[in-house]
């Protein structure tokens, strides 16, 4: 399975519901049939954007904790899903190590963000680790 593809897919379904608020039952079929992964790859792809959609607002509540003078709203809709995705399998998949999920947001912003996502999101989520911050309404 290639989770990196699952991500991207990933991504662009929660593009969809985030710019045009497209609904995850348009938005998934639409991406897996143009960009096909099959099997586990696309169980984790939709797993990926059904999770974060469904826990977007924790997550952006995390993010915002780090975001002091940027609020999560008016981040470019790429670097607020990425940022969301990175979160989602840190927080409540961990199933990679919080490295891992950094690379693979900052490789994801290398594709699909602008000239500075990369520095951006990686700056968030690792302060995130470094701060060791709960999830919101969460205890420890």
């Amino acid at each position: 399975m290639s989770r990196r593809k699952a991500r991207q897919n990933a991504l662009m379904v929660l593009f969809q519901m985030d710019l045009v608020e497209a609904e995850l039952t348009n938005a998934l079929p639409f991406v897996l049939e143009e960009y096909p992964l099959g099997g586990a790859a696309e169980e984790y792809a939709s797993q990926l954007a059904s999770g974060v959609w469904e826990h977007r607002e924790t997550l952006d509540a995390l993010i915002q904790q780090e975001s002091i003078d940027w609020d999560v709203s008016r981040m470019a809709v790429v670097d607020r899903n990425i940022l969301r995705l990175a979160l989602y399998e840190m927080y409540f998949l961990n199933t990679i190590p919080d490295r891992v999920a950094i690379n693979e947001a900052v490789e994801l912003c290398k594709m699909f963000g602008g000239p500075d996502s990369s520095k951006f999101v990686n700056g968030i989520l690792g302060s995130l680790v470094k701060n060791q911050l709960p999830l919101p309404g969460m205890d420890g």
